[in-house]
């Protein structure tokens, strides 16, 4: 703008007043002219700011995140200008254009001041603007917060339906225990209001207040009861769910509706019956929502209740049959209708017309209809399952769904469905299954088959068959546990074992480097059985018989030794049976020495000493190696339970150490220890320490009279070995059968052998253990393990168990703890997040106790029982001794 002009200097004028004014007016006039043009410039408004619209669209224009930010810094650097300024003319489109702003993902708390300024406003426009502003930006943390309860009083009486209804809907959003206790008497009061629009309104934010604030619900309980007879369909739905809330959270409320279920009925058959209705109809259907929420309702009063149970089958049972189900909205009904007859007491005729109408579900074209009835079976078929074993064929073929969680769900409702009458045709359709299944269902699948065909084998034969496909079906995504139960199985059946060790041999002579399992038990059983291979009698059920030689079976041998691509445990296993197999052949003895002596020197720790150590039966212990070799006897350890292997619901692999083979056989009493259990002690012992050098420098403490009493031989085993060894860490797993670790004191001046002497220990010690229960309520009992590995003085294991003593299913279970800073807590995967009734899950945790402190710990669990979600939280404190040592 140009200055005032107090010289006559014409010069200095602009151009246009120049050619406007005559030159023979004075300068005087002039100077007033211009001064009055600028006065009234000067008093003209800002131009109004952006509309939303505008800024909708200039945002969307942005080719890339930066254009975005320049877009929004610029507007909110003029929004944050015109609430300085008090501009209220346009307050409430910059309030509009900043709640976008926000919900963009921008900060926007500079405009909580003034959403209350726009509440205070008596236009509606800028009150619905500011309410809308307090739902976004304003919690109950926040100070601003408190200004607001006196706006909402104000507006809960106002004269304006439309006025009361923004107040009832922000509170609804935003109370907090304080404003609800506050507020709620306004809220009660205008649940009686003559207004249905107000009634609604005020029934939903009573329903919000009970979240908040429980001891509240006793208030609402004389208004409640009124609107269960509502003829407005708006004020009966708000009523339902406001009376769903109240019983969810009460037994006595719970008690005191269960009068009202002949009114729900009679609501929920006028529906039913009644005729077309503009007003409600959606798709045919007279107000789907009201009938959802009544059928939800239903379902919580008569669960346990056979006199509640008993009123309201036969409007179920109108309702299954009488909804059109080709609409979307029809089957919602019916799937509401399907849980509600399979949570309370219902007879078992509507039970099977629920799992029916499961059984159509599978077959619709929506995959979100089919994967809803699969989850709903996988609940039902602990309550009904023969009537969901008639739709097997059908849950059968899901899982050759496209879709990934279809899929999922069909592999687990297939594994509950096994019993010993269909055993057969199951495990064909899961044995393909398992073939052309993704990895991540792999792992899970196999481990459920095994468990499967443990419970429910018609014969050995069999159970070994499907064990052996599993292996090959699954590849290297078999768990270790898979690998036990089938050496496990072959160890104790002795009538299959030429057939098993014929079996494996010609799996094991194609590639196994995608099947390292398979080569670990292939590999194991041609080790203890190899003379039946080559020299048994020829089997009458194997389809061919096997001719080799001796060499053909050390040639493979050495080819799975020294292919890079099989694992070190897979090699451990190899070379352990190459030593095994120079006792089992007539001949063939020199080379398969030589092949063991070349892991002498080998990278790996484990194999080296391996090597070395086998290497010694060669030579000064040649005497020895028969009797050390001798085939291991039956094993006798139980086998996995079902909620460890059927369990395992997300498939993931363990950490490398703490992945163990562990397959232990009957242990003797100390003076009765059999040579080749011995020589898997030796060969094994070292698995339990990290460092190498640690293990050959430092001897147990041994008595010499305990040692006369056993073979000299064995005193002397592996004592020429130098046992100054460079230093290396070793943190690999041996998979060879485990001795208990020794608990004598470590002595440096002992001159015994380490390997011997603590093998001549193992067998009289245990493991430290302690069991405690830390949770037991509503049929749910959490129970802790201790142990304390002998070789790691830090570390304290526990093994959580999560017992299901109901008659109900838990799903979505949680069970999370918390330990001081001083301690390191690791969290293994739990073996399941679903609890079948007497069922149990299991997880592992880890604690390391460097300061040797009291443990304290936190727990919470979370799961989802017939009631709903539950939460429990608890503290532990007493743990036994065992935890600080």
């Amino acid at each position: 703008m140009w200055p005032y002009y107090e010289s006559d200097d014409w010069s200095i004028l602009p151009p246009e007043l120049n050619r406007r004014f005559n030159p023979a007016f004075n300068m005087a006039s002039i100077k007033q002219a211009f001064n009055e043009a600028v006065e009234r410039v000067s008093t003209v408004r800002m131009p109004a700011p952006t509309r939303l619209r505008d800024l909708i669209r200039q945002i969307r224009a942005a080719r890339t995140a930066a254009e975005e930010r320049t877009v929004v810094n610029k507007e909110c650097a003029y929004i944050r200008s015109t609430f300085r300024e008090e501009d209220s003319v346009w307050r409430c489109r910059n309030i509009a254009k900043l709640l976008y702003i926000h919900m963009l993902g921008y900060p926007a708390h500079f405009g909580q001041l003034e959403c209350l300024k726009l509440i205070a406003s008596p236009r509606f426009t800028d009150k619905r603007i500011g309410y809308l502003g307090a739902m976004l930006l304003l919690d109950e943390r926040q100070d601003v917060h408190l200004l607001i309860t006196n706006c909402l009083k104000n507006d809960l009486n106002s004269s304006t339906q439309f006025v009361i209804g923004l107040a009832l809907c922000t509170l609804g959003a935003i109370a907090s225990p304080e404003m609800a206790r506050d507020l709620a008497s306004e809220v009660e009061r205008l649940m009686k209001s003559p207004n249905a629009y107000i009634r609604k309104k005020a029934a939903l934010c009573a329903f919000r207040i009970i979240r908040r604030v429980p001891e509240l619900m006793e208030m609402f309980l004389p208004a409640t009861r009124s609107l269960i007879t509502e003829k407005n369909h708006g004020v009966l739905i708000t009523g339902v769910t406001l009376i769903t809330e109240m019983c969810e959270n009460s037994v006595d409320t719970l008690n005191h509706f269960k009068k009202i279920v002949p009114n729900l009925v009679r609501i929920l058959k006028n529906l039913i019956l009644a005729g077309y209705s503009p007003e409600h109809d959606v798709s045919g259907v007279s107000d789907p929502f009201l009938q959802v929420k009544i059928l939800r309702l239903l379902r919580i009063l008569g669960r346990n209740d056979i006199d509640a149970s008993e009123a309201m089958n036969d409007i179920l049972a109108q309702v299954a049959t009488n909804t059109e189900t080709s609409k979307n909205v029809g089957n919602t009904i019916l799937y509401e209708t399907v849980l509600s007859i399979m949570d309370i007491k219902s007879e078992s005729g509507l039970r099977v017309l629920a799992v029916n109408i499961l059984g159509r579900f599978l077959l619709n074209n929506d995959k979100n209809i089919r994967y809803v009835a699969l989850n709903t079976l996988l609940k039902t078929v602990y309550v009904d399952t023969s009537a969901v074993q008639r739709h097997r064929s059908t849950i059968l073929e899901c899982l050759k769904d496209p879709d990934v969680s279809i899929r999922r769900r069909a592999m687990e409702l297939s594994f509950a469905l096994v019993n010993t009458n269909n055993i057969r045709n199951m495990m064909k359709e899961l044995l393909l299954f398992l073939e052309r299944a993704d990895p991540e269902f792999k792992a899970q699948c196999s481990s459920n088959i095994v468990m499967s065909a443990e419970r429910f084998a018609p014969n050995k034969r069999w159970h070994l068959e499907t064990l052996f496909k599993v292996l090959v079906a699954a590849g290297n995504y078999v768990r270790d546990d898979v690998v036990a139960c089938t050496i496990q199985l072959i160890s104790e059946t002795q009538a299959q074992q030429g057939y098993a060790v014929s079996a494996l041999w010609k799996a094991l002579e194609k590639d196994t480097s995608d099947k390292q399992p398979l080569a670990q038990v292939a590999t194991w059983c041609i080790g203890e059985y190899g003379d039946l291979l080559l020299y048994g009698p020829p089997s009458d059920d194997v389809d061919a018989p096997v001719n080799i030689i001796e060499d053909e079976v050390i040639d493979v041998y050495q080819r799975l030794l020294w292919s890079p691509q099989n694992t070190v445990v897979t090699k451990q296993y190899t070379l352990l049976s190459l030593t095994k197999l120079s006792t089992r052949f007539q001949k063939g003895n020199e080379k398969i020495r030589q092949i063991i002596d070349t892991f002498g020197s080998n990278l790996h720790i484990e194999l080296q000493q391996r090597g070395t150590e086998f290497s010694q039966l060669f030579r000064k212990y040649d005497h020895l190696r028969p009797a050390l070799l001798e085939r291991m006897p039956p094993m006798e350890t139980a086998r996995p339970q079902a909620n460890g292997i059927i369990g395992m619901v997300n498939g993931e692999p363990e950490p490398e150490e703490e992945k163990s083979t562990v397959l232990e056989a009957s242990t003797p009493p100390s003076d009765s220890v059999s040579p080749q259990q011995l020589f898997c002690n030796v060969t094994n012992i070292n698995r339990r320490y990290k460092n190498y050098t640690t293990i050959l420098s430092k001897f147990y403490k041994i008595d010499n009279t305990t040692a006369a009493v056993n073979n000299n031989d064995l005193l002397d085993l592996l004592g020429s070995l130098d046992l100054s060894a460079p230093t290396s860490t070793s943190t690999s797993t041996s998979t060879l059968p485990q001795a208990q670790t020794p608990t004598q004191v470590f002595s440096p001046t002992n001159t015994g052998n380490f390997l011997v002497d603590g093998l001549l220990n193992s067998s009289s010690t245990q493991n430290d253990a302690a069991t405690m229960i830390v949770l037991d309520k509503a049929g749910l009992k959490i129970t802790f393990r201790l142990e304390r590995p002998p070789d790691i003085a830090d570390l304290l294991i526990i093994n959580m168990s999560a017992q299901n003593s109901g008659s109900a299913i838990l799903t979505d279970f949680l069970f999370q703890a918390a330990v001081p800073k001083t301690f390191q807590l690791q969290m293994l995967s739990p073996s399941s997040t679903v609890i079948s009734p007497s069922g149990q899950v299991t997880q592992v945790l880890k604690i390391t106790n460097i300061n040797k402190v009291p443990l304290r710990m936190r727990l919470r669990i979370s799961y989802t029982g017939p009631a709903g979600p539950v939460l429990e939280q608890a503290e532990v404190n007493t743990f036994p001794p065992l935890a600080t040592q």
